[in-house]
């Protein structure tokens, strides 16, 4: 049944559905119709959703007992700590959750990459996605200074010191954020209210997100646009549902594990130490999921120059959707970017765990190398390989595989040129 069909039986819902259709619109998502072949890298959004939902409620109460005032902001998360009432479970549950968090998000974007689902007609979600994923290091990065530990004000120091390196207006902008001139308490009021109102701006960008989905439909591993209905797709309730809880499932008890036996695994043991503006850290490091930028940010020798390439490294994952200009979606059939593109997941790793040393010797040199590759991988092999890779055919339908030479008409003038 589609949502224009349905009608609400009661006099109440019909008269509750005519000024606002709420009723209609959960039809629409049972019977959303969603490629039959989604495999479980698709169950990651949500699982994004759920991680989300969490960080927000956790935060909520977190925000109740924590005192965002430089003099007191350590000992009140001691505090929740020891003498709330289970306020070391929600707080290891927002600490690690925010890595849980980063850690689906880099399943659904390398997902994403290796399938094409940034590309037409979803370039306004990849965009979104982008943004939210921008948001999302933004609130990581505040929440990370909240517990004022060491790391914790040195990693503010350092990174906020970055937009000093802006020509003329770079000074102002760090003394704005820092709300004097070295980071301090007014820091900390400024960084806790962000981090506080960032995840409703996410929450907001997210629901554009799931919208704009619905307007092309999902992607589908073979990466061909389908007809909806039809025999190629099923109603995404109850078959996506509960393919998308059973993964759930499994996602909960890894995030278990870390918050009841490791919790403290992925932080450094220097936020444990009070901050103390007179000691610093021998090696400042932020959380694992921001090394790769911070391995870039180094690699450059010149600091203005370091945070242009920083910030490339994202706007280049924007423009993703212009500079791959392959007709073909999908890696399965795209036997030269696959590999490229196992290149590509094997680089990042590379620049997290260089990001993670000290930047001097090999490391740097490595980190330099890597971060050279980077912008290689986007800025010229993904515009060649476009024209120049001979694709696999693409089958008409999931239902239908290729056969005879029954492939996607559209997709034959990628298929002429070779290497």
């Amino acid at each position: 049944m589609s949502d224009q069909s349905y009608t609400p039986n009661s006099k109440f819902g019909k008269w509750f559905n005519d000024r606002l259709p709420l009723l209609t619109l959960s039809k629409h998502l049972q019977d959303y119709p969603t490629p039959k072949n989604l495999n479980y890298w698709w169950t990651f959004g949500g699982i994004l959703t759920f991680c989300l939902i969490a960080q927000i409620v956790t935060g909520l109460i977190l925000a109740m007992h924590y005192v965002a005032h430089a003099d007191m902001a350590f000992a009140s998360v001691e505090h929740i700590m020891r003498n709330v009432n289970y306020g070391w479970l929600i707080r290891y549950v927002h600490a690690n959750g925010a890595s849980m968090f980063f850690l689906a998000v880099y399943i659904h974007i390398f997902r994403s990459l290796y399938y094409g689902s940034y590309k037409s007609p979803r370039e306004i979600i990849w965009i979104l996605g982008m943004i939210i994923y921008l948001l999302m290091m933004m609130a990581a990065f505040m929440g990370y200074v909240l517990p004022w530990g060491q790391m914790s004000f040195w990693g503010a120091t350092v990174i906020t010191n970055l937009f000093s390196a802006i020509p003329i207006v770079g000074e102002s902008i760090t003394t704005w954020l820092w709300g004097g001139y070295s980071v301090g308490n007014p820091t900390l009021t400024r960084f806790f209210s962000l981090h506080y109102l960032i995840p409703f701006l996410i929450l907001g960008l997210v629901v554009l997100h799931i919208w704009a989905l619905h307007v092309p439909g999902n992607n589908n591993p073979i990466g061909i646009e389908l007809k909806k209905p039809s025999k190629d797709t099923v109603p995404f309730h109850p078959y996506i549902v509960i393919k998308d809880l059973f993964a759930l499932l499994i996602f909960l008890i890894i995030f278990a594990f870390f918050v009841f036996y490791s919790p403290n695994i992925l932080g450094h043991a220097d936020n444990y130490i009070e901050a103390n503006p007179m000691v610093t850290p021998a090696h400042i490091v932020p959380e694992w999921y921001l090394l790769p930028f911070y391995a870039i940010l180094r690699s450059v020798p010149d600091k203005l120059f370091g945070v242009i390439a920083m910030f490339s490294s994202l706007i280049v994952l924007v423009a993703l959707p212009w500079l791959d200009t392959s007709k073909v979606r999908s890696a399965i059939f795209r036997p030269l970017y696959k590999q490229f593109y196992w290149f590509l997941v094997a680089d990042v790793i590379i620049l997290g765990y260089m990001g993670a040393m000290p930047a001097e010797g090999t490391y740097l040199l490595i980190a330099r190398v890597a971060t050279t590759y980077y912008f290689i991988h986007f800025l010229i092999i993904l515009p060649v390989l476009g024209y120049k890779e001979k694709t696999i055919d693409v089958p008409l339908s999931i239902a239908e595989p290729v056969l005879g030479g029954s492939v996607d008409p559209s997709l034959t003038k990628s298929k002429t040129k070779k290497i």
